[in-house]
């Protein structure tokens, strides 16, 4: 019986917030599940969006790399 393990190398994921704090939390939720996969943080990209009524909305995308 062989076992054949393939472990991810690259994860890039995108999240989207109402507010700064929110996104940061979601981000931190997110490193700590794939510490467990052995990724960690490679870049990080983020923008910020006002709308026509002056909402503010958050997005940001990380780019995950094994360790």
């Amino acid at each position: 019986m062989n076992f054949q393990l393939d472990f991810i190398e690259d994860k890039v994921e995108f999240f989207e917030a109402g507010d700064l704090k929110t996104l940061e939390k979601k981000i931190a939720n997110q490193i700590e599940v794939n510490k467990g996969i052995l990724l960690g943080v490679h870049s990080v990209s983020h923008q910020v969006h006002v709308n026509e009524k002056g909402q503010t909305y958050f997005s940001a995308v990380v780019h995950f790399k094994k360790k």
